[in-house]
């Protein structure tokens, strides 16, 4: 008995792709007569983690200036989740879902470590603005609470729970950098911008590190843009690493593509690397 063909069933349109997280095109930076960024253009999708290396005075740092928003490109245009944003101001992204940390640590030292996150989230209940009769009223001590409960969930997920009545400026360099994290992840973003956050951190510290920046991206779905000098870190933790000198893109790929990449090797990693 032959078998009856099964019938073909013609699919509707498809699902138009979704817009990448965060797209930075054509972006040029000056100061002075110095070219900082030229041309340079980067998209960043949700659930992705990217690296972003490269030597001193690269651009990487004036990249992430343009990115959230404290230096509006003298070229080219930012989009978050596919909206022109390039004249908005850091605070209307970080509201809409960028965050950032700094290679200089920015921690509030003489708020305790929960404080620091309670801080983070503190838009969200109008803190800033609240008529003076409001703010001892249920729905403010409401806010309050939701803030502290989402903090204590962060902290336990960063593995702080234990620090935070810890006031930060106690703190060593890597469990501080460790807060910043969490702090950026307080109220959950749609990207996360984080400047060397490995910095100062022991072999142990960078793995949970790593550990809590992948189950952001897989669990989350946020977008992760990475700065960072320790190479072997990102090419671990990257599933794509964009390279800049002088300002320029010298390179673009997976981590096995870049560190093999012979202009890579001689402007950066050194041509002795394996």
């Amino acid at each position: 008995m032959s078998s009856t063909p099964a019938l073909s069933v013609p699919s509707g349109p498809s699902a138009p792709p979704a817009p990448p997280a965060l797209q930075a095109t054509n972006i040029g930076v000056r100061f002075g007569g110095i070219q900082a960024l030229d041309d340079v253009s980067l998209t960043l999708r949700p659930g992705e983690i990217c690296g972003l290396i490269g030597p001193n005075g690269a651009g990487k740092t004036t990249l992430f200036d343009v990115l959230s928003g404290i230096r509006r490109p003298d070229e080219g245009r930012v989009h978050l989740d596919g909206t022109d944003v390039t004249r908005r101001s850091p605070v209307w992204r970080a509201r809409h879902g960028v965050r950032r940390t700094f290679q200089r640590q920015q921690l509030f030292g003489q708020l305790t470590v929960a404080d620091n996150l309670v801080v983070a989230q503190e838009w969200r209940g109008g803190g800033g603005g609240l008529a003076a009769d409001l703010l001892a009223s249920p729905t403010r001590r409401t806010y309050e609470r939701d803030r502290r409960a989402r903090a204590a969930t962060v902290l336990r997920a960063c593995g702080l729970d234990d620090l935070g009545g810890t006031y930060a400026g106690a703190l060593p360099v890597g469990r501080a950098r460790m807060v910043e994290l969490a702090r950026a992840v307080a109220d959950p973003p749609r990207v996360l911008l984080l400047d060397e956050p490995a910095s100062g951190m022991t072999a142990d510290e960078r793995r949970h590190l790593s550990s809590v920046i992948r189950r952001l991206s897989e669990e989350e779905g946020c977008a992760v843009l990475l700065v960072e000098h320790n190479v072997a870190f990102v090419m671990e933790l990257a599933a794509r690493v964009v390279v800049l000198d002088l300002g320029h893109v010298l390179a673009e790929g997976t981590p096995a593509e870049v560190h093999f990449d012979r202009r890579v090797r001689d402007a950066y990693l050194g041509t002795t690397a394996d």
